[in-house]
């Protein structure tokens, strides 16, 4: 499966980013539109650490356990652990720093391996768009988690309910 990097600018803080990118309660569907709430599954959640199963409806069902890693400032790491369409192994990693004048710059890194038939179909279609449906998944996200930060919403939060 291919692997992406991207990075884009942010008005956001970064500290707003990564409580977004480490938020396991109910809003993280809402935050991250492509996880499908019938998939979304904590199935522990410390302050550094969350064993999380996300997916969605793509491909007839896409499904990853993951081992989310908060310990390190700055980043948020998804390890997967089992899945329908991945090897064990493979990573998501969100990294956001402060941008001097203010915002952040985000730099997300895809690298997952094809499992299967529809993981391997995956990666085709990943290879061919990846970067620019992940680029522009990001972009909602963080429309989404602006848009509370402006009208005072409940804002996302790294730490466990």
């Amino acid at each position: 499966m291919a692997k992406i990097h991207f990075d884009i600018d942010s008005a956001l803080p970064a500290e707003t980013i990564l409580a977004a990118a480490g938020d396991f309660s109910a809003m993280r569907p809402r935050y991250w539109t492509t996880i499908d709430p019938q998939v979304y599954r904590v199935h522990a959640h410390t302050a550094t650490s969350a064993d999380v199963t996300e997916g969605s409806a793509v491909l007839g069902g896409i499904w990853a356990r993951e081992a989310y890693d908060l310990s390190e400032a700055g980043i948020v790491r998804a390890r997967v652990q089992d899945s329908n369409v991945f090897q064990p192994g493979g990573i998501w990693e969100l990294r956001a720093t402060p941008r001097p004048g203010g915002g952040s710059h985000i730099e997300v890194l895809n690298h997952r391996q094809a499992r299967g038939f529809k993981g391997h179909l995956l990666g085709v279609l990943m290879t061919l768009m990846g970067r620019k449906q992940l680029t522009q998944s990001l972009h909602r996200t963080l429309e989404l988690v602006g848009s509370d930060v402006a009208t005072g919403s409940r804002v996302a939060t790294s730490q466990p309910a």
